[in-house]
């Protein structure tokens, strides 16, 4: 191979790396985030989320009104709730085991309901069944199930 051949392997590699790179930039909000919008009013969608929640097994461990958070730093915004929800029987199985805990900052999980300036309500969360495959094993075996079930109740709700 001479000079030539190699400058433009090397070239083609790097344009190749800036084209990956530039695509997982627009494209990772989308991928590690989903969002559903929801047929009933921002009020309705936050019961319907609960019943469904508790119906499916998960409780809700806390629900954060963040419209009124911000409402006392004197900002206006249309209603966010976000909730922390929990499924004990998954949450078991990554707590008991030490080297399982690393993802306990993800925990519990949590789904938001918002409302849009034009009155849109949407239901949001992490992609968890993507983000779990980052770190195999029991973790994404459990995370995998606990995702499935999430997205059941919400498919639920949305459609």
């Amino acid at each position: 191979m001479n000079g030539r051949t190699i400058g433009i392997g090397v070239a083609g590699f790097v344009a190749g790396l800036l084209v990956l790179g530039a695509t997982l930039w627009v494209a990772a909000p989308g991928l590690l985030m989903l969002e559903d919008e929801s047929p009933y009013d921002y009020e309705e969608t936050l019961a319907v989320f609960e019943e469904e929640a508790e119906a499916h097994g998960w409780s809700i461990l806390n629900s954060h009104d963040m419209q009124a958070v911000v409402a006392n730093h004197g900002a206006d915004v249309p209603g966010v709730t976000v909730f922390d929800l929990c499924s004990s029987e998954h949450s078991i199985e990554i707590l008991e085991q030490d080297e399982e805990r690393i993802v306990t900052p993800m925990m519990p999980c949590r789904v938001s309901v918002y409302e849009t300036s034009d009155g849109t309500t949407y239901i949001a969360r992490m992609n968890s069944g993507l983000v779990a495959r980052v770190f195999g094993g029991r973790i994404n075996d459990v995370m995998q199930v606990a995702s499935a079930e999430t997205e059941e109740f919400i498919e639920a709700i949305v459609s």
